[in-house]
């Protein structure tokens, strides 16, 4: 996919101006909204209860403006509210983390599981928020988590749904011997903790060498809490999938664990599932389908249970596939789940296949901060139908949507769909086989957020040979790498050397960044001005590649993004530009030409994000030569800095 629409989306972490300023003359109206915020007066003497009242009531921009130093105790509430505050940037994190050490002379290990106690695993951002120190946790060198195991022992023992599963994690990836692994795993709520942990693991091969203890847990314990853990663990093990799915198969039986078999087994690659089993899983699934009451076939279990079943049908022989869809038809209609994928702006599928003329549903599902919308239309018509979008706004669009246009081209849309919400969308296909394209017409979104829906006139032939679709903005990039700063930074140097400023220009423009970005005056006004990137960074090219492929690292606390939830259940999303004890303002999108006004009676909650509104894996379909281009021709337009 051609997808560095936003190549530095959200660069006002970089060169500072907002989008007002972004926007010139187009926002005017914008401008005189924009609150200039006062740094606080907290007085870090008083008692322990009031300091904590006085930074509670701070919102993160202003949290971080409070004066912080580490020769002094009476910082640590600072840091201490720095480090566990929902929203906060992972940069600040780690700058809390390391104050906390040397102020009470610990360990980061002490300091973050003391952090995550403190964190309600039933309230959802804080729970997301324990996560995030976590993934800090978890990024630790090996020899300080072994050095400090003593305090993890200690946290598996703690009777909460966060420490124990945390702390197993960081057991495990500490290199405890197996004498230990048995002491972890003795007792149920040991073993329940080291399943959990298993999905914490963040790299594939280091959750490898626990799967024939995960597999012993299965078959040993009567606890079905213990047996759908360690159901769920199996699905995230990438060694021997094949097996999983065979060992997998007869649990769907169980009541109590198809739940979580069946999600596992969607995590299971196809290529990765035998026939025998695929026959067996397919055919008790059409027997439930039937068996299922009308009201329970939109549950998200029947729901997943029905897209397992689907994709079997491409396993097993098509004579006997087409026989159970047709069942399956009679019953309840084909369903297609497509989620989006978290800080990343795309669709966790490039695209999908219905038979012409039959029902399908499409469950949308956000699980990302943005919100986001799906219209399918017409063949070949995908980015006249986002432009058209864009033009429309936020108000009056098609069926009174927004940003869905009034055209004969688009054929079916959902509503926009806040983050962690979901929609269905049904609908008879296309008479007409052919390619279909979806996209999300959310601004400047359609570069990057896109798919194809293939209307064919046998779904169960075309299933045993398949033929991807055309990309449908032309783009014949496929996923390269998932860039990491510390894999590039040590090359950086010698690899930006001796680069083609004419070279990095193409590619900076075929990634489609000068749709939204100037460079020397050409280019889209929608993001900052990069002309001068370098110059703003002093030159770290480290710094700036960091902000490429790790947006959210440090965003600046007056660009969070603010989630609101009203009173009547809507959630509203954007950057806070103003508020007082009567109404909040928030820019909602780069194109909006008036703010959002909120009344502070009507919001139920407000709860700012650490993640950029610039979706990280731009660089993942383009070359390490490629990335290096981009980042030499940004850095050889750098003005020349004054003597």
């Amino acid at each position: 996919m051609r997808h560095i629409t936003a190549f530095f989306f959200f660069m006002t972490t970089l060169v500072g101006p907002v989008w007002s300023q972004q926007h010139g003359h187009e926002d005017h109206a914008v401008d005189s909204t924009v609150t200039k915020v006062e740094a606080p007066k907290v007085f870090l003497d008083k008692s322990p209860r009031i300091v904590a009242y006085q930074l509670k009531r701070l919102d993160n921009q202003r949290l971080l403006m409070v004066q912080r130093k580490t020769d002094d105790a009476k910082y640590i509430p600072v840091y201490d509210s720095i480090l566990s505050r929902i929203g906060m940037s992972p940069q600040f994190r780690q700058e809390a983390l390391k104050a906390l050490v040397t102020l009470q002379k610990s360990n980061p290990v002490t300091v973050l599981m003391n952090a995550i106690g403190k964190l309600d695993a039933e309230d959802r951002e804080e729970n997301r928020t324990a996560k995030q120190l976590a993934v800090m946790l978890l990024g630790l060198n090996q020899a300080p988590l072994k050095e400090h195991s003593n305090i993890l022992w200690e946290a598996i023992k703690v009777d909460d749904d966060l420490s124990p599963s945390i702390a197993a994690a960081a057991l495990l990836m500490s290199n405890q011997s197996e004498t230990d692994l048995g002491k972890l795993t003795g007792g149920q709520s040991g073993q329940l903790a080291f399943l959990k942990a298993i999905t914490l693991i963040p790299d594939a091969k280091q959750r490898s060498p626990f799967r024939q203890r995960v597999l012993g847990l299965l078959d040993r314990s009567g606890n079905q809490q213990i047996k759908n853990a360690a159901i769920t663990a199996i699905g995230s093990l990438t060694n021997n999938q094949a097996e999983s799915f065979v060992l997998l198969g007869p649990l769907i039986t169980d009541d109590s664990l198809r739940a979580s078999t069946v999600r596992s087994m969607l995590k299971i690659p196809i290529k990765e599932r035998d026939s025998e089993t695929s026959m067996q899983v397919t055919r008790f699934l059409v027997d439930l389908a039937e068996k299922t009451p009308a009201a329970e076939r939109t549950s998200p279990t029947f729901v997943d249970a029905m897209q397992l079943a689907d994709q079997l049908m491409a396993i097993i022989p098509s004579d006997q596939a087409r026989i159970f869809r047709q069942r399956l038809s009679a019953v309840t209609v084909r369903v297609v789940r497509i989620k989006t994928v978290e800080e990343e702006m795309r669709y966790d599928i490039p695209y999908f296949v219905v038979e012409a003329g039959k029902s399908v549903q499409i469950v949308l599902e956000n699980h990302d901060l943005m919100p986001h919308n799906l219209v399918i239309t017409v063949p070949e018509a995908l980015k006249e139908v986002a432009q058209l979008g864009l033009q429309v706004g936020p108000n009056n669009g098609w069926n009174g949507m927004p940003y869905v246009p009034e055209s004969d081209k688009v054929l079916h849309a959902t509503q926009m769909v806040p983050s962690d919400q979901q929609i269905t969308l049904t609908f008879d296909a296309p008479t007409e086989p052919g390619e279909y394209p979806y996209v999300c017409t959310f601004p400047q979104h359609w570069y990057r957020m896109y798919g194809v829906m293939v209307v064919v006139n046998d779904l169960d032939a075309w299933l045993k040979n398949p033929v991807e679709p055309a990309n449908p903005i032309g783009s014949n990039r496929s996923f390269v790498q998932a860039w990491k700063v510390d894999e590039l930074k040590d090359d950086l140097d010698s690899g930006m050397r001796d680069r083609s400023p004419e070279i990095g220009k193409r590619l900076f423009a075929e990634a489609s960044c000068a749709g939204c970005h100037k460079v020397q005056g050409e280019g889209g006004v929608i993001g900052p001005e990069l002309t001068d990137v370098f110059t703003r960074w002093k030159g770290d090219r480290v710094g700036v590649l960091r902000e490429v492929l790790d947006p959210s690292h440090k965003v600046d606390a007056k660009y969070v993004m603010q989630r609101i939830l009203t009173a009547d259940g809507r959630t509203v999303t954007g950057v806070l530009l103003a508020e007082d004890d009567d109404k909040v303002t928030l820019l909602s999108n780069p194109e909006a030409k008036e703010p959002t006004v909120i009344a502070q009676d009507d919001i139920e909650a407000m709860v700012p994000s650490s993640v950029s509104m610039m979706p990280k894996a731009l660089m993942d379909q383009y070359t390490k030569d490629e990335l290096f281009e981009v980042m030499a021709y940004l850095e050889s337009v750098a003005p020349a800095s004054k003597p």
